[in-house]
């Protein structure tokens, strides 16, 4: 297979831009920017998360079964590169940034434009990242959109030329 062909292709494919975060109750917290997200079903109504296999978020979304999803708005780029890095709690905030327990204890980042929460319904562990499989038990919209819901999000080519994430 051409290596480079490859790349450029699989970076055809669209991304928006999300944290995932979930909270253990124990003092373990995960956060991280997240792009490899799709709907897998309306009834019930499931996500898949694409997850670094070696990450912290990935061992406490493993651990607890239950993880949220923050939606960041276009004007949102410094949220999106704050969680590249490990995340931390520290006086009262998730890297940095105000935060509350949603109803299943995983942080909702107070700036979101919106939230979901889950429960974990399978992970597939194939490669690199697991694929998460969640349940949507509850859905919030902090800032409504005007006009169509998927233009508010931020998306991967909105980061700028130079930030790429697969191929």
């Amino acid at each position: 297979m051409d290596a480079d062909a490859k790349k450029t292709a699989l970076r055809m494919i669209p991304y928006g831009i999300y944290v995932l975060t979930a909270d253990d109750g124990k003092g373990n917290v995960g956060a991280a920017t997240v792009n490899w997200v799709t709907q897998g079903s309306f009834g019930p109504p499931l996500v898949v998360v694409g997850v670094k296999g070696d990450s912290g978020a990935h061992t406490v979304v493993k651990g607890t079964g239950k993880f949220t999803l923050n939606m960041l708005g276009k004007d949102q780029k410094g949220a999106a590169f704050t969680f590249f890095k490990p995340a931390k709690v520290e006086d009262g905030k998730l890297s940095g940034m105000a935060f509350h327990a949603g109803k299943n204890g995983a942080p909702i980042l107070d700036d979101a434009i919106a939230a979901i929460e889950c429960v974990v319904k399978e992970i597939v562990s194939l490669g690199d990242h697991d694929i998460v499989v969640g349940e949507v038990t509850e859905a919030y919209v902090m800032k409504p959109p005007a006009g169509r819901a998927d233009a508010a999000i931020l998306e991967m080519k909105d980061l700028g030329d130079n930030v790429y994430y697969g191929g």
